[in-house]
């Protein structure tokens, strides 16, 4: 199993996930030239990916959906309602719709779909299923609900949002609607809201933590870090590897 960030903050998020058998990506919201450049830094050819799986609409998660999906003729699993959303992108080669909580089959990978609070029409999260364990994905929420906690349970690498310093959010430059929708229950989550779900979530087989979603406006990496080790150097069952994303480099790829 290998699982890297290509991308991920406010401008362009892509996951990148492989095991024995497939090679998929979570999102493709960079234009497909440079998903390609990203996924050759970590010796992967575009041509080889398998499938995308969608999490949601914003332009920042599917911008080279449609471009990256038509060059190599890959099948796009999303939410029927998060298609029917996508009006301007173009064709899809292959398109299979999916309902919220429904579990999907992909070679040697099954993959729960588990719906998220975020201001769009169905936003869902992942936990994909491996030989070697599974892996959690919740990038938008605007509040981990107890649902979220459940699902994320027992992930061998949990991929969380940890968007905002709520410091920073407070007394910086966005307009006030915007800072209430970032904050509100269908925004992001706060570095302190993060560790929160991520504290709920240990285990003694986690291995890695992925930090994503960063705002380059209203959050640093530093803060973002400081949080999440708080909760982990506090506790004796597991001792993850920590990674904060980056928007604008590949992030580091854990490997089993």
């Amino acid at each position: 199993m290998r699982v890297c960030l290509l991308a991920s903050g406010s401008k362009g998020n892509a996951i990148y996930v492989e095991s024995r058998r497939s090679r998929i990506l979570i999102d493709a919201g960079l234009s497909a030239r440079e998903i390609r450049k990203r996924l050759a830094v970590i010796g992967v050819h575009a041509e080889d990916l398998d499938a995308i799986f969608v999490t949601h609409e914003h332009s920042d998660h599917i911008r080279g959906l449609g471009p990256l999906a038509r060059m190599c003729q890959l099948p796009v699993y999303l939410h029927h309602q998060t298609r029917a959303a996508l009006s301007d992108i173009g064709s899809l080669p292959i398109v299979e719709e999916f309902d919220a909580g429904e579990n999907l089959a992909w070679r040697d990978l099954a993959i729960h779909s588990f719906p998220v609070t975020h201001d769009s029409v169905a936003p869902v999260g992942f936990v994909i299923e491996t030989d070697e364990g599974k892996v959690g994905v919740a990038t938008d929420l605007g509040i981990a609900t107890r649902l979220v906690s459940d699902r994320l349970k027992n992930c061998r690498v949990l991929i969380l949002e940890s968007n905002h310093d709520e410091d920073m959010l407070r007394d910086g430059p966005y307009p006030w609607p915007l800072k209430q929708r970032v904050r509100s229950n269908h925004g992001h989550l706060s570095n302190n809201a993060a560790a929160h779900l991520l504290e709920s979530v240990l285990w003694e087989g986690l291995d890695a933590v992925f930090l994503a979603h960063l705002s380059e406006t209203n959050n640093h990496p530093q803060l973002a870090e400081r949080c999440a080790r708080e909760i982990l150097e506090s506790q004796d069952r597991c001792r993850p590897h920590l990674v904060v994303g980056a928007q604008h480099e590949t992030s580091f790829c854990y490997q089993v």
